[in-house]
Order: structure tokens, then C-alpha cells, then sequence
């Protein structure tokens, strides 16, 4: 083990007595064919216990009938918890870089500066105290017609800065009137958490107030918080209809509705649940969606939701220039972690994030990283939200070097450094790929994406 990169990054502790040294399978795989990160060839493995479609842990019995957990749900309620994202077949060659001819890409002109915008002397202040100089693209092309009232129907890759095109305007509004009142709704606790981050920065010494309406939370906590009418909530749709039915908190006083990442909203299976959030609002409120890419189905919605939307595309370049990919074939799934493993011990590797399909899967790769000397920790669903929000804090905080997350858990990660991102299992669609792969080379910044490919299933 290389000892200047332990004292370096710290990544490596000693790994604990009587720790397997093994657990996923064999360790003989050499590096060679067409990839660098290629493996020696195989047999494409399946885990004993079971499998899963692009996981090599799985919870489908050898006869292919569902397991269900001790608490005896039934399958159709297991169902409505557990809904599944449409699936498509990725072709592998999108997971590889193309050569960007610099004489092609159209330079990013930003028209107007913080100062144009006649924004509140606070707020101004606490935009120029972090350190922002001229709004990103997305911000300037947002703010102008959200100051105006119109609605927006906003795309911009993760990192383009879409949190502040539209927290920044709408600070302005409320400051300006406080008659105003903001209802964000977000597909996550950890981006709704990261979005009150935001907004305790633009806002400091001002009055302005946002209450924080996530599941893993108290909810005596948060109604007795809503009572004191504060102009900004930012929720998930599960606790935010919870509190409405408990009439808790009434719809009909917010003028002004966000739904940040809509299109993971509606891979989440949320749709139903914000046609039934925008019913209840006054009509004559303004409407703003944003979200990393825009297909049909979010287009769909905002056409019944929105008023004559501006539709703002902050890039239309690729998303991922500053983002070298490339694949790591692997001769089977066996091989997946002694591979991943090595990647790791790399100097280049400061801060990784790793993803998985399965929650069970990312339990499953953290142990075997840790019992491997790594310091590292997972992220998802199955933990509580003071056990997410810690493992979040020692990413950021460089306690751990590398985390094992799912799509959801990973969604409301705003780590700047991530140096790489490594689809230890494919995902289960592209968009989900555009995701996941921009939580590294962000702000401007050079990252590296990293999929896991088994050789027998590669495309060429």
C-alpha cells in the first residue's frame, strides 16, 4: 500500500481484525484489452444469493419470486412504496467521451452582473461577500423574467447554478413585498436540506425566514415552525401532503410554487401528488420548473401547470465537456470491487463518489471497502436523516474519502471537490446518468465519471 497517499488523503485506516479479504469474489483479474481500465476476460458471474438486473446483489429468489421482508406488506403495497423507474437500454458508447472541437463551442455570454438586477443592498451584499462576481448563465438568462413575474420553465446541467436563479429573485420579491410566500417542492431530503443551506447565506441579516418540511425530521417540530408563517418552505411531497391533510398547512397562501428537479419528481412517481399541490394554489401565482434535462413528460406537465412559461436552456453544448468518461470493462461482477478497489488506491482518486442500484448493494460494497482499510460510508434511503445528514457532513468535510450512495440518496449532494464518480452498477437510464455524473466537474472545475461495464454485455 502506497504510505504517502495514507498520510496524504487519510483514505486508507487499518482495516479491522478479522476482516474477510475477500467477499465478491475472485482477485486474479489483470488489466488488459482495448480500455486501460480493462479487465482480464471471464465468465460473466451471478452472485449466489441471487441477482438483479445490473447488480450483483440481488433480492429475487433462485425460482425469480419476489422477497418480501418479515413485516408481512403486501405486494401491492410493496409496490406503491417501491416505485420503479422506466428503464432503458443505455448504449455503452455514452458512457465514453467524444472529442469536443474547441473552434465549435459558442462562448457563454453573460449580459447583465448582480448590480443590474437592483437587487435589496443585503442581499446584494451577501451574493458579493461569497465570493460570486457575475451570475452563471442560467442566472442570468432567469433572473430578469422572474423579477418580472413570468413563469419559467428553466434547464441547466447540475452545478450551472440553478439553486440561485431562482432563490435569488424570489428573495428579492419577498423583501420587496412580504406579502409574498414560496413553496418549494423537491424529490429529496438531502436537496431540499442543501437548498435551506443556500438560502441562510443569501439571507443572512435579513427577516427572511424558510422552514424546512422533510420525512426523518419531528413534524411537531415543523407544524409548530409553519404556524409562525414563514415566507419560504421548502418540502418533499410525501411530509409536505402529510401537514396539508393534517391541515397543518394551507396551500392557498403561497403566491409563488418551485419544483426543483422535476424530472427526478416524476421518475419518483411524484407527478400525481404536484398536480395535486398545484391545484390547491392560487391561480394567479407564479410558477417556476427546473430541472437537469427536459423530455417529453416534464414539457407535458409544465403545459397544464405553467402560464405562458419563458423557457430558459442554460447550455446547449454538452453537459459534460468538463467531465472526462470513459468505461472500466470487467470480466464479470465478481470482479467489480477488487477493480474498484485498485481504482482507489490511485493518488488521483482524492474524493469518489460511488454509485449503486440497490440500497442493499451500497451496505454491501461500503463493508467490503472498509474491511479493506478504506474510509468510507454509504448513503441511502434505509438510514435515518441524522445518520444521512453526518455521513454527508464527513464527505464534505473530508472525514471520509469515499461514499457509496443510490440515484435518490445522491441527488442533494453538493460537494464541490468530487474528483470522481464511479457507476459501480449501470443506471437504469440515461437521464439518471446525466445525474449521477455531474456531481463531479462542477463550478468550472475538471472531474472524471467512471461506468462499470461487464465485457460480455459491452456494445460497442
Amino acid at each position: 500500500m502506497n504510505t504517502q497517499k495514507q498520510s496524504k488523503n487519510r483514505r486508507y485506516s487499518s482495516a479491522p481484525s478479522g476482516a474477510r479479504p475477500g467477499g465478491f469474489g475472485r482477485r486474479n483479474g489483470g488489466y488488459k484489452g482495448k480500455s486501460k481500465f480493462s479487465t482480464s476476460s471471464g465468465s460473466d458471474g451471478e452472485s449466489r444469493g441471487g441477482q438483479r438486473s445490473g447488480n450483483s446483489f440481488g433480492y429475487i429468489n433462485r425460482s425469480g419470486e419476489q422477497q418480501f421482508s418479515k413485516q408481512g406488506r403486501s405486494r401491492d403495497n410493496w409496490k406503491r412504496k417501491n416505485r420503479r423507474k422506466s428503464s432503458e437500454v443505455i448504449d455503452h458508447s455514452r458512457y465514453i467521451s467524444k472529442p469536443v472541437q474547441a473552434q465549435l463551442v459558442e462562448a457563454c455570454v453573460i449580459e447583465n452582473s448582480f448590480r443590474d438586477f437592483n437587487l435589496h443592498p443585503t442581499l446584494l451584499k451577501n451574493i458579493s461577500d461569497r465570493g460570486y462576481i457575475q451570475p452563471t448563465k442560467i442566472q442570468d438568462m432567469s433572473i430578469p423574467h422572474i423579477l418580472k413575474g413570468r413563469d419559467v420553465l428553466g434547464t441547466g446541467n447540475t452545478g450551472t447554478g440553478k439553486t440561485g436563479a431562482f432563490l435569488i429573485p424570489m428573495c428579492q420579491k419577498v423583501l420587496k413585498n412580504p406579502e409574498n410566500r414560496v413553496l418549494i417542492i423537491t424529490p429529496t431530503r438531502e436537496l431540499a436540506s442543501q437548498i435551506q443551506v443556500e438560502f441562510r447565506k443569501f439571507t443572512r441579516d435579513t427577516k427572511l425566514r424558510m422552514v424546512l418540511v422533510i420525512g426523518g425530521e419531528s413534524m411537531h417540530f415543523q407544524m409548530r415552525a409553519l404556524r409562525e408563517k414563514p415566507q419560504f418552505v421548502v418540502a418533499t411531497p410525501g411530509r409536505l401532503m402529510d401537514l396539508e391533510k393534517r391541515n397543518q398547512l394551507s396551500l392557498k397562501g403561497f403566491t409563488n410554487i418551485i419544483l426543483d428537479e422535476v424530472d427526478q419528481m416524476l421518475d419518483m412517481g411524484f407527478v400525481e401528488d404536484i398536480k395535486i399541490v398545484c391545484g390547491k394554489l392560487p391561480e394567479n401565482r407564479q410558477s417556476l420548473f427546473f430541472s437537469a434535462t427536459m423530455a417529453g413528460k416534464e414539457e407535458a406537465l409544465a403545459n397544464t401547470l405553467l402560464r405562458d412559461p419563458v423557457k430558459v436552456e442554460a447550455d446547449k453544448q454538452s453537459p459534460l465537456n468538463s467531465i472526462h468518461q470513459d468505461i472500466v470493462k470487467v470480466a464479470s461482477k465478481e470482479h467489480k470491487i477488487q477493480i474498484l478497489h485498485d481504482l482507489l488506491k490511485k493518488t488521483e482518486f482524492t474524493k469518489v463518489l460511488v454509485f449503486s442500484g440497490t440500497r442493499i448493494g451500497a451496505d454491501r460494497i461500503t463493508q467490503e471497502l472498509r474491511s479493506r482499510g478504506v474510509m468510507v460510508d454509504s448513503l441511502h434511503g434505509n438510514k435515518s436523516q441524522r445518520v444521512r445528514t453526518k455521513v454527508l457532513t464527513n464527505f464534505r468535510t473530508d472525514k471520509i474519502d469515499v461514499l457509496v450512495a443510490t440515484d435518490v440518496a445522491a441527488r442533494g449532494i453538493d460537494v464541490p471537490d468530487i474528483s470522481h464518480v464511479i457507476n459501480f452498477d449501470e443506471p437504469v437510464n440515461y437521464n439518471d446518468y446525466i445525474h449521477r455524473i455531474g456531481r463531479t466537474g462542477r463550478v468550472g472545475k475538471k472531474g472524471t465519471a467512471l461506468t462499470f461495464v461487464v465485457s460480455k454485455s459491452f456494445s460497442k
